[in-house]
């Protein structure tokens, strides 16, 4: 994957191309110093052809073997690069992106190489904020304002607070922090959203106080751009802002990122991650609250408890970015990337970058992005619904890897046979690490270790999707529905081992077994050790866990209980857009089930219903958030044009200044019917305008939800529909 290139460029910690195509590097050296460097990049694209004989600056030659880009030109600069592209632009052509990237491929040189994630100079940032008019911060708004700005560079604090609410005291703390910055110089800066509002809130303030971005390094301002990043099925746009040599790291996103996978989370605030994570305490002993609202009521009234409040934001971004930064920072290790691209960029990206190096080092011809067709997926079943004891887990480690290195092909589109061999070294690596991780005396070794075999699971697990992804240059359809059958195949093969041990299956998906087991319970690795014998050899099974309980809803939904905590799986057990009086209530309904103990959910039900015909019930208990799935302006023009459908948070969004943008999470409640008004989209509106007397929210809307909840839930309480209010016992 790598030579030993990448020990010319020691401890490389910061990297920018200029547009004069000068590469400027900063190194990290003893005693947390840093050095500046300059080095060379002659940027390259590859075309079908020959394009640049007669320009000048830029050298062409042919590539070995087939492919639709058979030949490669190097350009002398980054200038005539720009040159170069355009003139090949209407021929087609490939090219990686950034040129931070190209300098990485070219020269086989990797970020961080020689240095732990704790050789990184971090910086966490978070800003509050006034208004004058008493709703959210605009920063377009002459006279709303930064309050303070909190800095915390690698566990010491350095807050920036407005002396008083003036022009001239808010230009002073925005050159503080350009002062600040300089001066500390940090490899990372983080924080919680801080592309949507902090960095963006300062951009617009900077710009009204006529202040220079100055953020980045080698004497360089910030750059931003409009940009989106997928989150699963979602997309969000985002002012991406880019800091010459430096990472911008946003944990909102690393937090959802890592929900992609685990499906565990409620709620991505700062806030709430902090307690997900183990960073504060569940019941917020340990940390300052102030309501929003009350925010610049304590800058003036309690200095200190406003200095609290903001160090605690600081402390628990840290804390979630040491949590989830250390994979990102592994991957800027193992691919040709800047850190801020491997945290924004997906999978597929990335392993194009390790084939695409490989390709240019051996100067042959790439092909287009592979066609694929649909093909059926893993395996998935729900067996059960109900409530399970005595509940184990077993996982098939890395099945879809193992089979690729199985079945030993390489992608059609793969003519130099990089794929299984890559995948073998980088699976060797993996296992290499996990046993570091386990084994290692270090506590810190340990934790770097656990951090890279993290990271090496989540490319060679990567490898499989990667070759059913359409745009995957060396994808191969054929070759993953291949691997899906046996998959399939081969978790049946397990599911008829397990029934004949007299074993409940509960949930099957795709690599894993959840099942019911009072023979094995208190030995699953004797059951383990039964069933691993209808396994082909390179294949093993894991025993991954046992449960205490297990609340089976439907498939891919389900809950467990391991005898401490409760972990919600599927998104109709923890939606985040359900209303929280609902989302109570089934949280309630799981505990219950699970534990069996608590509240009873009817007598919770019967608490809303008279709370809600009452009016007493808080419109924040009953109000619904969903994420906005286009800007504002998108959506009234769509719907100008005459489309459909209407939809409710876009509705709503039109009802606020500033207005949201896509991504941003919209919170509304349902008003009463009216003549003319009688869809939710119609009667929408943003829980900040509020109004009990004028607008207030439709009783009857939020007690048939509670009806509907019955529908869907009764039967485990051993109610039998009925369409009532209450139900029946069964």
């Amino acid at each position: 994957m790598k030579t030993g290139a990448e020990s010319e460029v020691p401890n490389l910690c910061g990297l920018w191309v200029d547009p004069d195509g000068i590469v400027h590097l900063c190194l990290a050296g003893e005693g947390e110093s840093r050095e500046a460097r300059p080095a060379t990049l002659s940027p390259f694209i590859w075309t079908s052809g020959a394009p640049a004989e007669d320009l000048d600056g830029a050298s062409s030659e042919g590539l070995a073997g087939i492919g639709a880009f058979r030949t490669i030109t190097h350009a002398r600069d980054s200038r005539v690069f720009t040159t170069l592209v355009k003139h090949v632009k209407a021929d087609g052509f490939e090219t990686v992106r950034p040129l931070q990237s190209q300098y990485l491929l070219q020269n086989r040189v990797r970020l961080f190489a020689g240095m732990h994630f704790s050789d990184l100079r971090r910086c966490q940032l978070d800003i509050e904020t006034a208004s004058t008019g008493g709703g959210f911060p605009d920063p377009r708004n002459p006279g709303d304002r930064v309050l303070a700005i909190g800095l915390r560079f690698n566990g010491r604090d350095r807050t920036l607070v407005l002396g008083e609410s003036s022009d001239a005291a808010e230009k002073g703390l925005l050159e503080e922090l350009n002062r600040i910055l300089n001066e500390e110089d940090p490899d990372v800066i983080e924080g919680h959203n801080i592309f949507k509002f902090d960095l963006d809130f300062l951009r617009q303030r900077c710009r009204l106080h006529k202040v220079t971005c100055a953020w980045g390094r080698f004497g360089q301002k910030a750059s931003f751009r409009n940009s989106r990043v997928k989150l699963a099925e979602r997309w969000i746009d985002f002012p991406r802002c880019d800091l010459p040599g430096r990472t911008v790291v946003d944990t909102l996103l690393l937090v959802q990122l890592h929900d992609i996978t685990a499906r565990e989370m409620t709620g991505y605030g700062l806030k709430e991650a902090a307690v997900y994570f183990g960073i504060t305490l569940e019941d917020g002993g340990d940390r300052t609250y102030i309501e929003g609202s009350r925010i610049q009521d304590a800058w003036r009234e309690e200095r200190d408890r406003f200095l609290a409040y903001l160090a605690d934001d600081l402390r628990e971004t840290e804390g979630i970015a040491s949590l989830l930064l250390p994979t990102y920072f592994e991957q800027a290790r193992t691919f040709p990337m800047l850190l801020q691209d491997a945290t924004l960029r997906g999978t597929t990206a990335k392993i194009d970058l390790l084939f695409l190096e490989e390709y240019y080092h051996a100067r042959h011809a790439i092909s287009l992005p592979a066609e694929v067709t649909p093909f059926e997926g893993g395996y998935t079943r729900s067996f059960e619904s109900g409530v399970f004891r005595n509940v184990l887990h077993f996982d098939v480690a890395s099945l879809y890897p193992s089979l690729l290195l199985k079945i030993g092909r390489n992608p059609r589109s793969d003519p130099l046979g990089v794929f299984i061999p890559m995948l073998r070294r980088l699976r060797d690596y993996r296992l290499k690490y996990k046993t570091l991780a386990r084994t290692s005396r270090d506590e810190v070794e340990r934790a770097e270790a656990a951090a890279r075999q993290a990271n090496f699971k989540i490319l060679i697990n990567s490898f499989y999707g990667y070759l059913g992804f359409p745009g995957a240059r060396f994808g191969d359809g054929d070759l993953a529905a291949e691997v899906t059958r046996q998959g399939r195949e081969l978790l049946q093969a397990l599911i008829d081992a397990f029934v004949r041990e007299g074993c409940v299956p509960l949930e099957a998906d795709t690599d894993g077994i959840y099942l019911s087991s009072e023979r094995y319970a208190a030995d699953p690795e004797a059951l383990l050790k039964q069933v691993s014998a209808v396994l082909p050899p390179g294949i093993d099974l894991e025993f991954d866990g046992d449960y205490r309980s297990m609340f089976c809803y439907k498939a891919k939904n389900y809950a467990l209980f391991d005898g401490n905590r409760i972990i919600l799986k599927g998104s109709a057990l923890r939606s985040r857009g359900i209303e929280p009086y609902l989302r109570k209530l089934t949280g309630c309904l799981i505990a219950f089930l699970l534990k069996g103990e608590g509240e009873s959910p009817l007598d919770l039900i019967d608490d809303y219903r008279k709370r809600i015909r009452s009016g007493t019930i808080e419109v924040t208990e009953l109000s619904r958030s969903e994420l906005l799935g286009q800007n504002p302006e998108a959506y009234e023009a769509l719907m100008a044009s005459g489309g459909k459908p209407r939809r409710a948070a876009a509705e709503v969004a039109l009802q606020l200044t500033p207005r949201p943008r896509m991504g941003d999470r919209i919170s509304f409640y349902i008003t009463p019917k009216s003549k003319g008004r009688t869809s939710d989209w119609q009667r929408a509106r943003a829980v900040q305008l509020f109004d009990a007397g004028k607008a207030p929210y439709d009783a009857d809307h939020y007690l048939k939800k509670l009806d509907d909840w019955l529908e869907r839930y009764g039967e485990f309480l051993g109610l039998k529909p009925t369409g009532g209010e209450q139900g029946e016992l069964l």
